[in-house]
């Protein structure tokens, strides 16, 4: 019974955060990309992420970008370095690349969140660590002088990254 009311409540959570997309903007509809090659999705606003780019021939994911500055981009790869979230963060939080900082990250068994700021932009990123040998993850990056508009964006967007 426990297990069902855990379940239910999960099912709450995804509903509300998807709600948050769309009541975040007072026009913004959700869009659920579902990616063929490794089958991950994720729902974003398609209002304000318009411009979608073309896949790049591997078919690992698609990027949009906004009127505004802001790009979101999903997508997978194989996981051939047996990469793990704790693995991942710290070497990302351990980076030497210039215009890049981790300021806030966390971990779960099959999950890991980064967020932070590359070459003047801030940035949430939002991976997966499949089973099946694949890591899939959900990449917004937005100006600074857009964070209002964005912060809340980002967590639902994030939230909604599923794998098969």
């Amino acid at each position: 019974m426990q297990r069902l009311q855990h379940i239910g409540r999960l099912s709450v959570a995804a509903i509300l955060s998807l709600s948050a997309i769309t009541t975040s903007t007072a026009t913004a509809k959700p869009f659920t990309y579902v990616n063929a090659r490794f089958g991950q999705s994720c729902t974003f606003p398609d209002e304000i992420f318009s411009d979608p780019l073309p896949e790049p021939e591997n078919g690992d994911g698609q990027q949009w970008l906004s009127a505004d500055g802001a790009e979101l981009t999903c997508s997978g790869i194989n996981n051939v370095d047996d990469e793990t979230p704790r693995s991942f963060v710290d070497e990302e939080k351990t980076s030497t690349e210039a215009g890049y900082k981790v300021t806030y990250s966390k971990t779960g068994k099959n999950w890991a969140v980064l967020s932070g700021t590359r070459d003047g932009k801030i940035f949430y990123e939002r991976r997966l660590f499949g089973k099946d040998g694949v890591i899939r993850t959900v990449f917004i990056e937005y100006p600074p002088s857009l964070k209002t508009k964005y912060d809340p964006l980002v967590g639902a967007i994030a939230k909604s990254l599923r794998g098969p």
